[in-house]
C-alpha cells in the first residue's frame, strides 16, 4: 500500500536505551544548513532498498536496523521505500515528502501503523543537557499494536501510548527492568528488558513489529554528552537496535522538521548496524 503525504514537523523527541544499546555522541552539523538524521527500519519480514529524490540511499536495508547519525544538507526530498530489487521503476511502498530543517537532530523511522499499514514517520531527537544524576528516557510506539503502557521496576512509566506517539520523561541515571504491557493491565507484551541508563544520557526505545504476528519487539537508539557538567569525552558511534520478541519537542521547531537523509553522496555514508 503506498501512502503519499507532505510531512512537516513541530513536536518533541526523546531518545531510548536497553543495556545492550550503543552510545552516540551527538555531533554539530558541520555548518549552518546542515542537519543530523538517522533511519530506523521497523517493517517486520521486508527488506527494502530507499530511495531519496531518485537516487538510493539505503540498499538492502534489514528490519531492526537503524542507522548512523550523519550531516545532512537542509531541504525538502521524496523519499521512497521499495522491497529489495523493486525500485524504482516500481510502485513503492511508503512515499512521503520530508522536510530536513537546518540544525535538526531527528530520526526518520520506516514502520506499521496501528492497523499494519507501512508509513513513515519523522522523530526529533531530545539531545538538549540532562540535570546531574539523571538520563532523558523516550519511548516511541512504532508498532501495529494497540495503545501500551511502559513499566519500570513494574511501575509505569508512561500510559497510554499510542502508535505513532512518543513519550519522554527524565529519570534516575542507573539500570531498571522495564517491560511493555498492554494499556491498563498487567499482560506483558515486550520484555522484560534490562535498561542501562547511564547519567547524561538521551535513550530511544521503538516498540515495533506486528501484535497479530506476535512479533513485537524493541530497538534502541542512544545520544551521549548531556551531562550538565561534561565528565568524559565519548566515542563515536552508532545507534543499535536490539531485539526482544515475544508472544509482546528537543524543543518546539519554530519551522517544521522531521528527516530522512538525502543526496547520493551523503547516501553513501551511511551505514546500519543490527545486534
Amino acid at each position: 500500500m503506498t501512502s503519499r503525504t507532505s510531512l512537516t514537523i513541530a513536536t518533541a523527541a526523546g531518545a531510548c536505551t536497553l543495556a545492550l544499546g550503543v552510545t552516540v555522541t551527538p555531533a554539530a552539523a558541520d555548518s549552518d544548513d546542515k542537519a543530523m538524521v538517522s533511519v530506523f527500519h521497523g517493517v517486520p519480514g521486508l527488506t527494502v532498498d530507499v530511495y531519496a529524490n531518485g537516487d538510493e540511499l539505503l540498499g538492502d536495508f534489514k528490519p531492526g536496523t537503524v542507522t548512523d547519525p550523519q550531516p545532512l544538507d537542509a531541504g525538502t526530498y521524496d523519499i521512497q521505500v521499495f522491497e529489495a530489487g523493486k525500485g524504482p521503476e516500481g510502485e513503492p511502498a511508503i512515499e512521503k515528502k520530508i522536510e530536513v530543517p537546518a540544525g535538526a537532530n531527528a530520526t526518520v523511522a520506516a514502520h506499521l501503523s496501528a492497523d499494519g499499514t507501512p508509513q513513515l514517520t519523522a522523530f526529533v531527537n531530545d539531545v538538549s543537557k540532562v540535570d546531574a544524576g539523571k538520563a532523558r528516557l523516550t519511548v516511541r510506539h512504532v508498532a501495529a499494536a494497540p495503545a501500551v503502557d511502559v513499566r519500570a521496576g513494574g511501575q509505569p512509566v508512561f500510559k497510554g501510548l499510542e502508535n505513532p506517539k512518543e513519550q519522554l520523561t527524565e529519570v534516575e541515571a542507573g539500570s531498571v527492568s522495564a517491560d511493555v504491557v498492554a494499556a491498563g493491565t498487567d499482560t506483558v507484551v515486550i520484555g522484560p528488558a534490562d535498561l542501562d541508563l547511564k547519567e547524561g544520557t538521551s535513550n530511544v526505545v521503538y516498540a515495533w513489529g506486528s501484535a497479530e504476528d506476535k512479533n513485537l519487539a524493541l530497538a534502541t537508539q542512544t545520544f551521549g554528552g548531556m551531562e550538565t557538567t561534561p565528565q568524559a569525552v565519548h566515542a563515536g558511534g552508532n545507534g543499535a537496535a536490539v531485539s526482544a520478541n515475544s508472544s509482546g519537542e528537543w524543543m518546539a521547531w519554530a519551522a517544521a522538521g522531521g528527516t530522512v537523509a538525502l543526496s547520493l553522496l551523503v547516501a553513501r555514508r551511511f551505514s546500519g548496524r543490527r545486534v
